[in-house]
Parts: structure tokens; sequence; C-alpha cells
């Protein structure tokens, strides 16, 4: 129950954020210049512009256009229209976000299982070979530009050595076009398997290595270090040598003891690393040609599509809000202080 209180005041507290955050974006659409040329077309006269404006509320004062805004967006979810994908804002985000979601999950997974482990060993084998090797590989992978080792990783494993497939997207469309599976969750992966289509999971296993290294390199390498300084800080506190004292096997007390309250402070490296990569790795997808919010808001940004980056300005305030809130959650989780407070 405690859990439960925790996370009701959490979700209250986003609100003001979140207005706030709406605020900011509509003042700077009105600083940017006048909205109404986002729905201008050459053809238009001086009375269909007229109309146009009258019909999208935009002869009102500025509050009373920032809640009409508001509450077009909140109950119709009306973001505007896109110029440059030529669709509702709110379609380019549903379209696009499934492929960035599924990039991201799985670069998570490889940072996170991967950060926890050498971080680990790392504190355990302190000064060490083990420990000098992990500290420096961290430290040249945080410097390593993503769009350097996208690259590098392309002309290795797909120009000399042939092992990865063209860049071409999360499938080869020619050899397995996506209309011939169900699609339920819109993550290729799993939608494939769901379809007992093992030959498309397979292509999309392929095409989905390199961009998910790519895109995990950076954040391997920050779990790494953030684990690595916290388990050095819980193996020399008191209940750590009391449980030594007591006799339990050095195992228990990595595993049970210490990784546990190192988690604490690497919980928020994982959790807006999480949100980061969400709002879209401009830079990896637009390398593997990957079809995600981050090439999307790219091409829009180009092409000055002020719908489109108003509209994803907004997604990846409330990504981010709700990373946060998810890192807050997993903090009263680990650490019951936390919701007790």
């Amino acid at each position: 129950m405690q859990i439960a209180t925790y996370i009701i005041r959490r979700l209250i507290l986003l609100i003001p954020v979140l207005l706030g955050v709406s605020i900011f974006v509509f003042a700077l659409t009105r600083v940017a210049g006048d909205p109404i040329s986002v729905y201008v077309t050459p053809r238009m006269g001086i009375e269909e512009i007229a109309q146009l404006r009258e019909n999208l509320g935009l002869d009102e004062s500025v509050p009373v256009q920032y809640f009409l805004w508001l509450k077009e967006m909140i109950i119709n979810l009306n973001l505007g229209y896109s110029k440059f994908a030529e669709l509702p804002v709110t379609e380019c985000l549903v379209k696009y976000f499934p492929a960035t979601l599924e990039l991201t999950l799985w670069s998570m997974i490889i940072s996170i299982i991967i950060g926890i482990w050498l971080g680990t060993i790392s504190a355990v084998k302190k000064d060490t070979m083990v420990d000098h090797t992990t500290r420096v590989t961290s430290l040249i992978a945080v410097s390593i530009p993503v769009f350097w080792l996208g690259l590098l990783l392309l002309d290795l494993f797909y120009y000399i050595l042939g092992w990865a497939p063209a860049p071409t997207g999360r499938h080869d469309e020619i050899s397995y076009p996506i209309s011939e599976i169900n699609s339920y969750t819109q993550i290729m992966l799993i939608d494939t398997a769901l379809n007992w289509r093992w030959d498309m999971f397979v292509d999309a296993l392929a095409h989905l290595i390199l961009p998910a290294i790519t895109l995990s390199f950076a954040t391997v390498a920050l779990i790494v270090r953030m684990m690595r300084s916290s388990m050095l800080e819980v193996l020399g506190s008191e209940f750590v040598r009391t449980a030594r004292m007591k006799g339990a096997s050095e195992r228990t007390v990595i595993r049970r003891h210490a990784r546990r309250n190192a988690l604490i402070p690497t919980t928020t490296v994982i959790g807006l690393s999480f949100g980061g990569l969400l709002t879209g790795a401009v830079l990896t997808e637009s390398i593997f040609s990957w079809p995600g919010i981050g090439r999307w808001s790219a091409g829009a940004l180009l092409a000055n599509d002020q719908a489109a980056i108003v509209g994803f300005t907004l997604f990846s305030a409330i990504i981010y809000v709700l990373a946060n809130l998810i890192v807050d959650v997993l903090y009263a989780y680990l650490d019951p202080r936390v919701r007790l407070g």
C-alpha cells in the first residue's frame, strides 16, 4: 500500500511539470513566427488565410490560444500536421516510435547486463589488471563519437566482411515483406516469433545487432563507471563488514548485500539513459536507415516542419518525465527508506 501511495503522489507531482513544459513549448512556437505559416499554401488567398486563422483560433489573444491548443492536444490528441511526413504528427509518432522502442529496448538490455556485470567485477577486483582494463575501456567507449562507431561497424561487418545485412532498416522488405505477418506489438522480433516466422526473425535480428551495439556502447561505459564507484562505496560500508564477520560467503555478500545497494544510484543512470535513447537516437537511426522517431525528427528539423518539431519536443518531455517516474519507483523498491520518508 505504501508503494502505491508513493506512486500516486509522484504522478500528481508530474502534472505541473508537464504544464510547465507545454507553456514553454507554446511560447517558443509564438517566438519562432506566425504559427499560421505551417498551414498556409502558396495557392491560398487572403480571405482563405483569414478564415483558416479564425478556424484555428489564432485570431484570439495569446492566453486563449494556449488553452485552445492545450485542449485540442489533450482531448483530441491533435498535435498538428507534419508537412515533412505528410501525416498528422500523432500518426507520425505512432508510426515511427515502435522502431525506436525496439532498438532502445535491446540496446538497454545489452547495456544493463554488460554494464552491471563489468562494473561489479571491476569493483571486486579493484586495482587488478581486470579493473584497469575495464576502466580504460570505459573511458575510451565514452569518448568515441556514435557516428564514427556506427560507420566503423558498418564498414567492417557489411562492406569488408559481408557478415551483416545492408542497412535497410528493421528488415529486408523485398525478401520478407511486413505484410506477410500479423502485427501484434509493432516490435519485429516479437511479432515474427508470435507468427512462427523464424526466417523473418533471424533477418530482423541481423538488422538489429549493429545498431543496438552502436547505441549501447556509450551507455555500457556509463553504467560500468557508476556501478564500479557505487560498489566500492558499498563494499567499504559497515553492514558488508558485518555480513563477512558473520560467516557469509563472498558470493552471498556481493550478490545479496553489496550489489543491490549499489544499484540504487546506478538506477538513475539507467533510467535517464533509457529516456534519452527513447526520444530518438538520431545518428544511429540515420546511419542504419532505421525508421524511428529520431530519423523522422531530424528530417522534420531540416525541412523546418514546426508542427513536427513541437510534437517531438512534447513527446520527448513526456518520455523523460516517465523515465524519471520509473526511476523513482525503482528507488522506492530498492530502498524502502525513500517511500517511507
